[in-house]
Parts: C-alpha cells; sequence; structure tokens
C-alpha cells in the first residue's frame, strides 16, 4: 500500500487496511441503521436483515451453510470458542487434544490452560518447510482424542498444511477437526468441503475488514459451548448484541475476496517471486523459509545469518515488513515457528516476514527491492 507519505506497507499478514468500499458498506450501521437486531421494530429488524445478509456473503466464500458461521470479536475468540467450546461438549469421551508445534498463540495458549485443567494435549512437529507429516498425526491419534487443530496456512512463512489429509485422520479416530485459517481466507480457496474440516476460524482484518471481527464455521451437527453466556444471540452459540456495522463490513469483505480470488492470487504471486528472485540474486546467502512447499501466494520469509532483523528494519525507512512475527531480537529469542522448523538461531534473528496483498503494484515491488538492496549493502560494509 503507497501512504500519503510514500511509505510502502509489506506487512499484510500482520493487518490489512479496510477495503474502501467495505468501509462504504459500514457507514449506514454506524449512524442510520443504529437498531438492536433483536429489536422487533423496523430500525432493528433493518440491522438483523443486515447481519443475515453478511452472514450469506460469508458463508458464499467457504461454501458453507448461513446456519453455520458464528460471528465473533476475531480470529482469537474463534479459535477460543472452537477448541474450548468442543472439548467441554466432549470430555467425557476423552482428554486428548492434538495440534501442531507453530499454532498461533491463540492455539496454543489456550491448550495450555487446558493442560492445567486435566487435559493431555500433543504437538505434531513440522518438517524443515514447516508442514505437518499426516503420517504424524496416524501414530498418535486414539480413541480417546477429541479434537485436533492444524492451522490452513502458517502466518510467519506462509506454508500450507494437508487439511483435508489431517482432517480425514482425525474423522476416521472420532475426533472433531479444527483450523485456524485467519491466514488463508481471502488469499487462497477455503471451502470447508473441500477442507473437510469441522470448524473453521476467520480474521476479519486480515482479508480487509476491521480489526475486532471475526467469525468461525461450526458445521452442522457438531456441538460445542458457548464461552459468552447471556441471551440467544447466534443461535445460542454466542451472546451478546451484535456488532453490526463490522459484521457487514467483514460480509462486504468476503464478497470482494470471492468475486476474483484466482486472478489476486496470481497477480500477488507474480510480484513475490519477482521480488523472491531478485533479492536471492542479490544476497545468494538467504535462506528462503518454505521455499520447498505450497506456499500463500503474497508471503515470503527470507533469513540473513550475519545480520538482525532489527538491524534491517531500522534502515529500511517508509517500508513497513515484520521481524519474522515471532521473533525478538532484542532479548535473543527466535520464532517458535522457525524453531520447530529446525532453522539455526543465528537464521532465526536475521528473518524477516514480507507479506504482500490487494493494494501492492509493481513500482512498490521495484522501489523495495531497491530499498533492500541498499539498506542491506549498507549494513554488510
Amino acid at each position: 500500500m503507497l501512504l500519503a507519505n510514500g511509505d510502502i506497507y509489506f506487512d499484510y499478514n500482520a493487518s490489512t487496511p479496510i477495503d474502501l468500499r467495505v468501509y462504504e458498506e459500514m457507514q449506514p450501521y454506524l449512524r442510520q441503521s443504529f437498531g438492536n437486531p433483536s429489536s422487533n421494530h423496523r430500525f432493528g429488524q433493518a440491522s438483523r436483515e443486515a447481519i443475515e445478509k453478511a452472514r450469506s456473503q460469508v458463508a458464499v466464500l467457504l461454501n458453507c451453510q448461513a446456519s453455520e458461521i458464528i460471528f465473533t470479536s476475531g480470529g482469537s475468540e474463534s479459535n477460543n470458542l472452537a477448541i474450548k467450546g468442543v472439548v467441554a461438549k466432549n470430555a467425557h469421551k476423552g482428554l486428548h487434544i492434538i495440534v501442531s508445534a507453530v499454532e498461533h498463540p491463540s492455539v496454543l495458549e489456550v491448550c495450555k490452560y487446558l493442560k492445567g485443567e486435566g487435559f493431555r494435549i500433543s504437538y505434531l512437529p513440522v518438517n524443515d518447510q514447516g508442514v505437518v507429516d499426516p503420517q504424524d498425526l496416524d501414530e498418535i491419534i486414539t480413541s480417546k482424542t477429541i479434537l485436533v487443530s492444524v492451522m490452513h496456512a502458517n502466518n510467519e512463512v506462509g506454508s500450507i498444511q494437508a487439511v483435508r489429509d489431517l482432517a480425514d485422520i482425525s474423522h476416521q479416530n472420532g475426533a472433531v477437526f479444527h483450523t485456524d485459517a485467519a491466514q488463508s481466507v481471502a488469499k487462497i480457496p477455503t471451502q470447508v468441503d473441500e477442507l473437510a474440516c469441522d470448524m473453521l476460524s476467520i480474521a476479519g482484518h486480515k482479508m480487509y475488514a476491521p480489526k475486532g471481527i471475526g467469525a468461525l464455521y461450526l458445521k452442522n451437527g457438531v456441538e460445542l459451548e458457548p464461552l459468552i453466556h447471556g441471551a440467544h444471540q447466534e443461535l445460542g452459540r454466542r451472546a451478546g448484541t451484535e456488532n453490526v456495522a463490522f459484521i457487514v463490513g467483514l460480509g462486504k469483505a468476503a464478497e470482494i475476496a470471492q468475486e476474483r480470488l484466482s486472478e489476486e492470487m496470481l497477480r500477488i504471486k507474480t510480484l513475490r517471486d519477482i521480488l523472491q528472485r531478485n533479492l536471492k540474486q542479490a544476497f545468494p546467502q538467504i535462506r528462503v523459509n518454505g521455499i520447498g512447499v505450497e506456499r500463500l501466494p503474497n508471503t515470503l520469509s527470507i533469513s540473513f545469518s550475519e545480520l538482525s532483523a532489527l538491524q534491517i528494519m531500522e534502515k529500511l525507512e517508509g517500508l513497513m515488513v515484520s521481524p519474522g512475527a515471532a521473533c525478538h531480537s532484542a532479548d535473543g529469542k527466535g520464532s517458535g515457528v522457525l524453531e520447530a522448523m529446525g532453522v539455526p538461531l543465528k537464521y532465526q534473528l536475521g528473518t524477516l516476514r514480507i507479506s504482500l496483498g490487494r493494494f501492492v503494484n509493481t513500482s512498490q515491488i521495484e522501489k523495495a527491492e531497491t530499498a533492500f538492496i541498499e539498506s542491506i549493502n549498507n549494513l554488510l560494509v
């Protein structure tokens, strides 16, 4: 995204700007159409109709029924609702939960909490490209496993998991399967019937909707215990007066994503690959993480062994990237994802995550490439 002062934004995996079309769709529900969706008068019913339209828009993107969409405050709540909600309903069947070693903290921290409540947690390893081997799941899953949760695509390196295979193994053993798709929705196809998942989490601010809105796909027939108790909103699965304007925004974002998904995937991948190729040519010593497997088309994770990510970022004035998303160079700690992939610490601390998006163009790629090469060369002198 080219900002007013000439800054370039290449951190779309962290958050996306609100699409102007989304913003415009939300406006009436911030002022004029302010009715409570639970009210019976026409103001309330207008809000209710807007919510149900958005629910259908999200359902179309995921290829599911509208009744299977629960609106939440974001990806973290969706993950918490999925995991805590399902295990609360199924604890009588067993206390075993399986997740991958590279999950988002909103999955890993939930599991840490549940371990304290008496559940047994198993962590699936990943290979050096960040991918889970379905055979590893097949070897550790048992009839006492009640839930398996593996993210669709990794937020740091972009590696895409074999979700369908993992879901099939889970179902063969009677377990519910959840996938955190915060990074994949609106970037690659995420149709729940193809993925065979029982639950799927969405974060609005990763797909050009506002922060503070998300959704959970819950397959019909899968039961969960609500996190928030109260009135009967969201079919009794998530109490509280709905955030109408933001829900409308998420619905519009889903509709926009659906319109040109294939074309946008190809456009972004082409830009990513150009930048990747040129940086690799300029610095043959860099490590490109996840390059050997299917990745998100917008994501490029590169590592330097002789520089820290924070050193590089200090030189990249006006170019917004991320230090590997979970890298804390200041205290000498690296990324849990890269560690799980077996990336040496010296590379972990020198990792940059570059993530492109809807408003990135060829000119910005060229400017960014120049900025990278000049900044890094200055540091290597």
